[in-house]
Order: C-alpha cells, then structure tokens, then sequence
C-alpha cells in the first residue's frame, strides 16, 4: 500500500547509490554521533539530515548560546567532510572568502590561493555582520558550487553545503541579507532556547568542563564520507514525486504570490527546493516516494525567509509563521 502514489522509481534517473534501508542506518549513526554533543536540537538536526541528502544550504538563526555554532561543528564532525569556517565581520571583504591570485615572484606567474569557501562544509558564523557587498560573494558558490576569480572559473568539492548562523535579536553592526542571499538557502531554521530538562541535562554535561567544548574532544567519529554521501543523494535522487504531489507544491507556492498579505512571494526555486526536500524526507523515512505530508512538514522551513509581509500585513501585526500555516491549511492537498 502507498496511499494511492506511485511508488515506482521514475524512469532515466540513475540507480539508487544506497537502499534506503542504508539511508535511514546512515541517518541514524549521524544523529547518534551529533547526540554525544548536543542535547535535544531533534528537529534542527533532522532538517540539516534532509538538507544534506537534498544538497541544500541552511540558515540557523537563534539567541547567542543556543549551540548554532556548535551544532553545525558536530554535525560536519559525523560527517567526515572537509570544514571550513568563516567568521563574519564588517570589515570582511569579498577576497577574504573566495581567495585570490597572488603573483609568485619566484615563478613569475599568478598561483591561486584559495580561500575558505573550498571546502565541503561551510559554517558562515554571523553571516549577517557583513555588507551585502561581502555577502553577495556567495551567491555563485551556493547557487553553482563554483566561483569565479579574475575571469575564471573554480569548482567546489563535492559536496558543498553552507551552513549559516545569524542572531535575530541585535540591530546595531548588522547588514539584513538581501533576498537574493535568503534565496539560496533551503531551510531557515529558528533555534530556541531549550526545555528545563534539557537545560538541566547540558549543564550535567558540560557544568564540570572548562573551556568551549569542542567537538573532537566529545568522541565524535565520522561516520560517512564523500563518497557515501553521494550515494545516499542519488538514493533520493530516485524517490518518486508523483504527478499530484508536484501539482501540490506548485499550487502552495504559487499561493504566496497571490496572497493579499504579502507583498514578495516564493519564487520557482521555492518550488524545486521544496520537492527535492520533500523527496530527501521520504528517503529518511524509508519510502521510495513523497507523501503530501512531506510537503507540509518542511513548507515553513523553506517559506518563511521567502516572504515579505505587505504593509497592511504589517500595520495588522501579522506575522509570516501564521501566514504560512494558512496557506498550508487553505492549499487542498492531494488524497
């Protein structure tokens, strides 16, 4: 039984890497890996989970000491992926992420050094404390996975997800990421502060240390690699988007647009970004095709950064959460 979807893989597609079977064994050595750091965080982990099999880049936004940095350093730290961090800062310039060409005196010819963004896992800390101009310098890098210096061209590793962080409570020394930027990211996630039994449970852990805790000092062990990781993503790659389903994602994408209350929809990438996720979230549940209920579970995520409320919306008090989740309500969903 599949609830009336098709669940035959689609044809031309390349055959999948892992069964899905090995996805979800994958899925949950990563999360048992990352549970030796980071109490509680289930959800967030669980759309990192869905944005790395859907190659997709996340944004985290949270109050300072919430573990957005740390989450992002365990979850790269299960995965065996090269980790590259920047630290973002006004005064950071655009070369200071992608690198530049420097001439060699010796050679008498121009070598290319690389700058942090080649790597395979890329935590932005704060991106928001840069200029757009600085920003905008990954727009190639998260769209292509490449980037361009002095006219030519550099392909990322494979693969390359972006992770960012920013906090959503200061105003003073920010620069608000241009649409274009919020964009490309799959997931907007919002990281809170956790429970009281959680609370209790991370100062039991981490009460008696001193110093940050690291990642490498917990026992974290990788437990993937690239190359297992690309056959987890052509696993997903092969998870069937029956025709109702894709008429579904286009319908709730195209309601944003139409909606009185807001003045800046979701774009066609909404709509390709939410049905490859929604194929990645189907793969960790063991189904060879997605639900309408996949559809609905990760709609906020990819929605809520997409949005721009209309100036009544605002004077209103309306808020973009709530609107989504009419929007989701009001969307008939295939039976």
């Amino acid at each position: 039984m599949n609830d009336g979807f098709d669940a035959a893989p689609a044809s031309g597609l390349p055959p999948p890497g892992l069964t899905l079977a090995e996805v979800r064994t994958l899925a949950e050595a990563i999360r048992a890996e990352v549970a030796r750091a980071v109490v509680g965080q289930h959800d967030v982990i669980e759309h990192l989970l869905v944005a790395l099999l859907a190659q997709g880049h996340v944004l985290l936004e949270g109050p300072p000491g919430t573990a957005k940095t740390f989450l992002a350093q365990c979850f790269a730290q299960s995965l065996g992926l090269h980790f590259g961090r920047i630290q973002f800062t006004p005064d950071l310039m655009p070369g200071d992420i992608l690198g530049s060409n420097l001439f060699n005196f010796q050679t008498s010819q121009f070598t290319l050094s690389r700058g942090p963004v080649f790597c395979q896992l890329l935590l932005a800390d704060e991106i928001n404390r840069t200029p757009p101009k600085t920003q905008a310098a990954l727009l190639e890098a998260m769209q292509e996975r490449r980037v361009t210096l002095d006219g030519t061209a550099h392909l990322l590793p494979e693969p390359f997800m972006v992770v960012a962080t920013q906090n959503p409570i200061e105003s003073q020394g920010v620069y608000p990421l241009p649409e274009a930027q919020l964009d490309r990211f799959l997931f907007k996630l919002l990281v809170g502060y956790p429970g009281e039994a959680e609370e209790a449970a991370i100062v039991t852990r981490f009460g008696s240390r001193s110093g940050p805790p690291r990642p490498a000092d917990l026992g974290i062990r990788a437990c993937a690699d690239a190359s297992i990781l690309a056959d987890a993503a052509k696993a997903v790659q092969a998870i069937t988007l029956a025709a109702p389903v894709v008429d579904y994602v286009v319908r709730l994408i195209r309601a944003t647009r139409e909606s009185a209350d807001l003045s800046c929809g979701a774009s066609p990438r909404a709509s390709v970004l939410l049905a490859n996720a929604a194929r990645a979230r189907a793969a960790l549940q063991g189904r060879d095709y997605v639900l309408p209920d996949d559809v609905k579970a990760l709609a906020p995520s990819v929605l809520r950064h997409r949005l721009l409320l209309s100036p009544a919306a605002e004077i209103d008090g309306k808020a973009v959460e709530a609107l989504v989740e009419d929007l989701v309500e009001r969307t008939e969903a295939p039976r």
